[in-house]
């Protein structure tokens, strides 16, 4: 940890921040196609315990950290990322269509607050070249050459298609590349897409959500199906979206995605201004999302259902997965944090994870689930 903070960091921080994500992840698909340093990092850092297992929709999860949609678009550091000790990774988001997202600048650090503004808008390559990449690599799941982890696809609208064919656009990428991944998931809440936040709206998100789920069925052989909300939904939103997932079928919920509040930052309203639109992510949103996650949580107990829910926002130690896993999250996901404090993280949150459940006198990961709810 001690030198990624004084050395890598530093090195990384004194380039534009999008340029530092394209070195980071030009060198994980690198180390992605090296299989004997991806195991001896693996090694080296994965903190492996039987106590920090989970089984999440019939999948095994090593530990419950795993990496937030975002980081990997385009499928090319998968097993580079499982070999740091992440028990799944989301790649994506991907569409439809290829597309260039917005225009440049669109990725900001508000190193005081340990945060990130991004308005990145889905750049990415499209599902048919995303689907070549990851035939190249892997089997189909089930098959013989699977990652080094769980893997999730994470789905989101291409820019230029309008709402009304949104459910076509989701469809193609199903097709594509859905049975690559272990979990799939509907992205209708980031802030990047004009438009995009409507689809969570009861009246449009009912009809998408059941479309995606027949598509899925027929494409995906029944691959589990998350859909990934908002932090800024009113509690009636959130209450409306939980019951929505669950009355077309989800096997999942994620909460949250990036914010458009900014709302206890450091920096000053014209240096936030600044920065012009674009979602917020890391610390400044945790207590956000955890009140959101322990509202999904509560919703779907109310239903009388078992289905899983994804912890993100603001997970940056130990102290803030236990958060998340206490109001109902039963896996976690890093993104900001991992800019921040590096690839050590992952281990030094297991390890401190462990702890916890010794200090409470709990058997498993899954037995703190749920507790301060």
């Amino acid at each position: 940890m001690s030198l990624y903070r004084t050395i890598l960091r530093p090195a990384l921080f004194a380039m534009d921040a999008e340029r530092a994500h394209d070195l980071a992840i030009g060198s994980l698909a690198v180390a992605s196609r090296l299989p004997r340093v991806c195991r001896e990092v693996q090694a080296w850092l994965a903190v492996a315990d039987p106590r920090l297992a989970v089984e999440v929709c019939g999948r095994r999860f090593a530990n419950p950290v795993g990496l937030a949609a975002g980081l990997d678009k385009n499928g090319v550091g998968i097993n580079g990322l499982a070999a740091v000790g992440f028990s799944h990774v989301e790649i994506g988001t991907v569409t439809g269509r290829a597309q260039p997202g917005n225009p440049t600048p669109r990725l900001f650090r508000l190193r005081a607050d340990e945060a990130i503004i991004n308005r990145m808008g889905f750049n990415n390559r499209g599902c048919a070249a995303l689907a070549t990449t990851l035939a190249r690599a892997f089997s189909p799941a089930g098959g013989p050459r699977r990652p080094g982890c769980v893997l999730g696809i994470n789905l989101g609208k291409s820019k230029v298609v309008d709402n009304a064919a949104a459910l076509a656009d989701y469809e193609e990428s199903i097709r594509a590349v859905g049975r690559y991944a272990d979990y799939l998931v509907v992205n209708v809440s980031s802030p990047n897409t004009p438009g995009l936040r409507d689809l969570q709206s009861e009246a449009a998100l009912r009809p998408l959500l059941a479309g995606v789920r027949v598509c899925v069925d027929r494409a995906a052989g029944g691959t589990p199906l998350f859909l990934k909300i908002a932090p800024d939904l009113s509690d009636a939103g959130i209450d409306a979206a939980v019951d929505v997932a669950l009355e077309t079928g989800c096997d999942g919920i994620i909460a949250t995605n990036t914010t458009i509040a900014r709302t206890g930052l450091t920096a000053g309203p014209a240096t936030i201004a600044g920065y012009g639109a674009g979602g917020l992510s890391g610390r400044p949103v945790r207590d956000r999302s955890t009140y959101v996650l322990a509202r999904v949580s509560r919703r779907i107990r109310q239903q009388s259902r078992q289905i899983p829910v994804i912890g993100v926002g603001g997970v940056d130690s130990a102290a803030a997965a236990w958060e998340k896993l206490s109001h109902g999250a039963s896996l976690v996901q890093v993104y900001s944090a991992l800019i921040y404090h590096g690839p050590l993280l992952i281990a030094e949150i297991n390890r401190g994870l462990l702890a916890e459940l010794e200090r409470h006198g709990l058997r498993s990961i899954s037995d703190a689930v749920g507790r301060a709810l």
